[in-house]
């Protein structure tokens, strides 16, 4: 039986929650040689089978965790300052960073050209206090941080993915391809993922159909029948960042079972001076992603993210681990 075959529903094997997919144990080569240096080195890992989301949690789904629990959101509250020692004081109000195109090409080392903190910005009012999710109600929700989206799976009863588990979800069985779906980007000029067509930042052709989020099953699902696992928003994993993967075990007997990633004092930045905040894992790409900046839309890529950061490009979806028939 095929990687995908097993993933296949089975006559009375239910999932344990609506809309998840079963992903089938084996052993996979994760990371990519070929891309950027954290995505190195490619070594071999094993996974037991888990179910995970069909998509990412839209925000119908997250409406309904809030409508059940009343849970606020890291961006709807205002900073302590004790947490953020030397922050100016009229920054800390409750907020998140907005996508915000420049009108003309700007120096892409620079991120601040184009992330805008806006006062008033979280998952209700994804681009401002004065948009709305309205019409969005199958797009994935943004503006979650990492605690918002472990909140969530707690309440769902669910998990957050660790690296592998996301990795393999995305591969669809197709060890060692480029992209999720196969070797070519858009196979007979098909485009099949929210990603960024023309030059980041400020030229955004929109070929795709979409200048900003998607509809969770826009574009086509992978070989397990997964969708949005490459493109439209990155999606937090349960993995704290190692800036490289460890390389493979002398002994091909050694194959890293069920790998959960980095430690936590190992995730900081080096880079911050005044504030060092620890960083998670986060998969996928999203619709920024372009060829001139940021080729991270393959299931090797990862990218780190501070665990207390919400964004317009960032969601997440769940898993559940267990015994399909005992991993049969």
């Amino acid at each position: 039986m095929s990687e995908v075959d097993a993933a296949l529903p089975r006559p009375g094997e239910p999932a344990p929650h609506p809309d998840m997919i079963w992903i089938p144990g084996g052993t996979f080569r994760m990371g990519s040689d070929k891309h950027y240096p954290e995505e190195s080195p490619a070594h071999r890992v094993a996974i037991n089978g888990f179910w995970i989301d069909r998509t990412p949690v839209s925000n119908y789904e997250f409406r309904k965790f809030v409508n059940a629990t009343g849970y606020v959101t890291f961006a709807e509250i205002a900073p302590d300052p004790r947490d953020y020692p030397g922050a100016l004081p009229h920054m800390l109000k409750a907020g998140s960073l907005v996508f915000t195109p420049p009108k003309h090409a700007v120096d892409t080392t620079d991120w601040s050209q184009w992330w805008k903190f806006k006062f008033g910005a979280d998952w209700r009012r994804p681009y401002g206090p004065r948009s709305s999710i309205s019409g969005l109600g199958d797009h994935p929700v943004v503006h979650v941080s990492h605690r918002d989206a472990q909140a969530y799976a707690k309440w769902a009863g669910k998990e957050l993915p660790s690296e592998a588990e996301w990795e393999r979800a995305a591969r669809g069985g197709l060890d060692g391809a480029e992209f999720a779906w196969g070797a070519e980007f858009t196979p007979e000029g098909r485009q099949m993922a929210n990603t960024w067509q023309g030059i980041f930042p400020h030229e955004n052709l929109a070929l795709d159909g979409y200048e900003r989020t998607s509809p969770v099953t826009a574009f086509p699902p992978n070989n397990y029948g997964v969708y949005d696992m490459i493109g439209n928003v990155w999606e937090w994993t349960s993995d704290w960042y190692a800036p490289k993967h460890e390389a493979d075990a002398p002994k091909a007997c050694c194959v890293p079972e069920n790998p959960r990633g980095g430690r936590e004092e190992e995730s900081y930045d080096p880079c911050q001076q005044r504030i060092r905040i620890p960083r998670k894992v986060i998969k996928g790409g999203s619709h920024l992603c372009a060829p001139n900046y940021c080729r991270r839309y393959r299931p090797a890529a990862r990218h780190a993210e501070a665990v207390d950061t919400s964004t317009s490009h960032l969601g997440f979806r769940c898993v559940t681990r267990g015994s399909r028939h005992d991993q049969g």
